[in-house]
């Protein structure tokens, strides 16, 4: 056996349909794409969304809702969270917790808007927090532990 001996087995290659060479070939004249119309055209398909000529669903139906490109979108953060983070190393209680020391201790992977903070869980360490935004029951559990929260 030798490479330039490997061939396919007979009849697992078929020549292509020579079409439009003349009436004898049985495939002349029209091509097999039968008389005029778009599918005797070159290149003339239908789309997939088009619907026999009728006005198109898509644009029967008015467009509605509306995005706001000035809105804000913040990172919100659990006071649970903040306590779990803490008791495991990932955060520094003695330094000011700030979105910066949170993306790069890598508790927060996306810096958005700013930091929002909420009051699910419970924190038990004296922390100072820097955010934007938070709710008054986590600035009133935070001031319980005998921390602080401020504006950024």
């Amino acid at each position: 056996m030798k490479l330039n001996a490997l061939m396919d087995n007979y009849g697992a290659r078929a020549d292509a349909k020579r079409v439009g060479r003349g009436i004898g070939s049985g495939m002349g004249k029209t091509a097999g794409r039968g008389h005029k119309g778009q599918k005797a055209r070159s290149g003339a398909r239908k789309q997939a969304t088009f619907q026999g000529g009728q006005m198109p669903i898509l644009r029967r139906f008015p467009k509605f809702g509306f995005n706001n490109p000035f809105a804000k979108e913040y990172v919100t953060i659990n006071l649970g969270d903040i306590e779990k983070f803490i008791a495991s190393g990932k955060i520094d209680a003695k330094a000011p917790i700030t979105i910066d020391s949170l993306f790069a201790s890598k508790v927060i992977n996306r810096k958005m808007s700013g930091l929002k903070v909420l009051a699910k869980g419970e924190i038990k360490s004296k922390v100072e927090i820097v955010a934007t935004k938070w709710s008054k029951a986590a600035e009133e559990a935070i001031v319980k532990a005998g921390g602080s929260i401020k504006a950024k």
